[in-house]
């Protein structure tokens, strides 16, 4: 069973800056695929970034220059980095994971954006 502890969210003005957290029981080295996503009421979970096992990432065009992930696998935590936040980006943010055909998904952390 992997569990997948979510955290960093918080209360931010507009053009603030939060890191979000997504801390794995075991090493990430395994999962092949590593996203963030966020839902906000009444829409449809979007996808936020994506990295792969090729260490190549992927960015929503709404969030490109804006938001950054990143990994450390010796702390097998995944990080989103969000500068420049927005109104808009107010969400629960939530962390998935693939290894081979399983997924898991972190608990979900709000990020409020308001002035």
């Amino acid at each position: 069973q992997v569990l997948l502890v979510v955290s960093g969210g918080d209360l931010v003005q507009p053009g603030g800056s939060l890191r979000l957290s997504c801390a794995a029981s075991g090493s990430i080295v395994s999962f092949h695929v590593m996203c963030w996503y966020r839902l906000a009421p009444g829409k449809q979970r979007a996808l936020v970034a994506t990295m792969s096992t090729a260490y190549c990432t992927n960015y929503a065009d709404s969030v490109k220059g804006r938001f950054t992930s990143s990994r450390n696998f010796a702390k097998n935590t995944v990080y989103l980095q969000m500068n420049s936040l927005e109104l808009d980006d107010t969400n629960v943010y939530f962390c998935h994971a693939y290894r081979g055909t399983a997924q898991y998904w972190g608990q979900g952390t709000q990020v409020t954006v308001s002035s």
